[in-house]
């Protein structure tokens, strides 16, 4: 039997996202999705919070989280335990594995976010470790950002997925994988070998609210130091801008 398959995803547990379990049933239910990987940054909590809920109303859910390391963003899927931000990519990996999880590289390639983007020397001197690679992202501001994601999946030969990397509502269900149905990691893998893609394009707008709700969760929780380093960085961009024009 075919299932409909979104891979990486957020929820309000994310820093940059306020996506609560109702919404997320939703539009889950709306778009007739039967597998939803939550990956929340650095975190797990709320995908295994999601995921007691979700159950309930047959949505299956895989444990996952989008972890920072030093040098860029992966994600492990199958989780039990979280995986600690700011290690070292291959040490990052390595945790994944000992657990059990499977190691998932997203966005390889994004010239707008390229600070969370795991440069290609990285995936290169890794790729032993390396189960999926993202072809698209539901993110990408640039329709080329996608044909780039693909070559680099290609050159390295392991699987490939669509990633939603959906953080509001608006995103939810709207690019997704459609394989065959699987009980457990090893028949996932399998599976996506044999995969069919539904991509659609970025909605723009989606980034400026997650940049609300970055700025929102700062304020609740009196972060104002780092609230005042972002705005003077966008101050000096401005002033940057003008000079060049000039």
């Amino acid at each position: 039997m075919k299932i409909k398959l979104e891979i990486h995803t957020h929820t309000k547990y994310s820093h940059d996202s306020l996506l609560n379990k109702w919404l997320y049933l939703l539009l889950l239910k709306m778009r007739k999705i039967d597998v939803v990987a939550i990956t929340d940054h650095n975190e797990i909590v709320g995908a295994i919070k999601f995921k007691k809920f979700l159950n309930k109303f047959n949505v299956r859910v895989i444990v996952g989280e989008e972890v920072f390391t030093e040098r860029g963003e992966i994600i492990g899927l199958f989780l039990k335990d979280k995986i600690k931000p700011g290690q070292s990519v291959r040490t990052s990996m390595m945790q994944i594995k000992d657990q059990g999880g499977i190691v998932y590289v997203p966005h390889p390639y994004d010239e707008k976010r390229y600070k969370t983007v795991l440069p290609e020397d990285e995936i290169a001197k890794n790729i032993d470790l390396v189960d999926i690679i993202e072809i698209h992202n539901g993110r990408n501001i640039k329709s080329y950002f996608s044909d780039i994601q693909l070559s680099i999946a290609n050159k390295y030969q392991v699987s490939q997925l669509v990633g939603s990397d959906a953080h509001t509502f608006l995103e939810l269900g709207r690019n997704y994988n459609v394989i065959e149905d699987f009980k457990n990691k090893e028949e996932f893998l399998q599976n996506i070998t044999e995969v069919e893609y539904v991509k659609r394009k970025c909605i723009k707008f989606s980034h400026q609210i997650t940049k609300y709700v970055r700025v929102l969760k700062m304020l609740r929780k009196g972060n104002f130091n780092e609230l005042y380093r972002i705005i003077n960085k966008k101050i000096r961009r401005s002033k940057q801008k003008i000079i060049t024009k000039d």
